[in-house]
């Protein structure tokens, strides 16, 4: 059980954290996709405009990898409840205030996390799930014991989870 939400909390963890954001530099595309096409200023809405406006003096010198992830940050911001905002921003500031190192690191997890079958990323959700319901002082618990870890141990942990435990009926 230690290991499936250690393994589910710091996959995901990970994941959550390196959302693409405004500032970010983008990934690297998928091999199979197309070369992204340039996004015209023109043809976004007002409000993603408005969102956008630092970068309309740059918009046709940025890769257009760069111009699409932008704006399609941008609807998402807009389609957001002003909850969804606020937690976002809280995300957003937490990002910023990363060493560049580990920035590059939650990268490198999110993508590892995305290379995962559905099935396996299916059991990170859950996994961190559970361990996002555990009272605080268990998480802390858990954490506690993941620092304690040896490198061997940790990696030893991630390679083997165990099966997630079913509930008593």
């Amino acid at each position: 059980m230690i290991r499936a939400l250690f393994v589910g909390a710091g996959l995901f963890l990970a994941a959550a954290s390196g959302v693409a954001y405004a500032d970010a530099p983008p990934t690297a595309p998928a091999a199979a996709s197309a070369p992204a096409a340039p996004k015209a200023w023109s043809s976004m809405s007002p409000q993603q405009q408005q969102l956008l406006q630092s970068y309309q003096g740059k918009w046709d010198s940025l890769p257009p990898e760069r111009q699409q992830a932008l704006a399609n940050g941008s609807q998402r911001w807009l389609s957001m409840t002003p909850e969804q905002r606020s937690s976002a921003q809280q995300r957003f500031t937490q990002w910023r205030a990363m060493p560049p190192e580990q920035r590059q690191e939650l990268r490198q997890r999110w993508q590892r996390y995305k290379s995962l079958p559905p099935e396996q990323q299916q059991r990170v959700r859950e996994s961190f799930n559970r361990f996002r319901q555990m009272p605080p002082e268990k998480r802390t618990e858990l954490r506690r014991q993941w620092r304690q870890m040896s490198p061997e141990q940790r990696r030893r942990v991630i390679q083997h989870p165990p099966a997630p435990r079913r509930p008593p009926r």
